[in-house]
């Protein structure tokens, strides 16, 4: 008995071993040339945070939405708010900044997104400022 247990013992670790080694070393699997579309939606969620970052720099509405085309998205606008309002619900301060700047460049600055968006500083008039 103590030797057909060793021996399902040992036959169980090679098979294992065998397994991992092929898995892992001999046939991995790559992906190549793979759509955003197909990234888990936590990355896509980066992703349209990276877009945002984007747009706060060179302020083109129309290239972030040609940027977010990729992710096969039913309706842009709609996915921008629910994952900025997501992000405020969450308090993930980083991305509320960007997110709420792409929202509002999009039509779709809410009530729960007035609160972070970023209004420029008044500047003040060379003409009326006082040595």
């Amino acid at each position: 008995m103590k030797q057909m247990i060793g021996s399902l013992l040992i036959g169980l670790l090679a098979g294992i071993g065998i397994g991992v080694y092929l898995g892992w070393e001999q046939f991995p699997v790559e992906y190549t040339n793979s759509s955003l579309a197909a990234l888990a939606p936590w990355f896509q969620d980066e992703y349209t945070v990276m877009v945002a970052e984007g747009y706060e720099v060179d302020g083109d509405v129309n290239a972030a939405l040609l940027r977010l085309q990729p992710l096969q998205k039913a309706n842009v606008f709609d996915y921008v708010q629910d994952l900025t309002e997501r992000y405020i619900s969450q308090s993930n301060v980083p991305s509320i900044t960007p997110m709420v700047a792409l929202a509002e460049a999009m039509g779709r600055l809410t009530p729960v997104m007035e609160i972070y968006r970023v209004t420029p500083a008044p500047q003040p008039d060379a003409l009326t400022t006082t040595p």
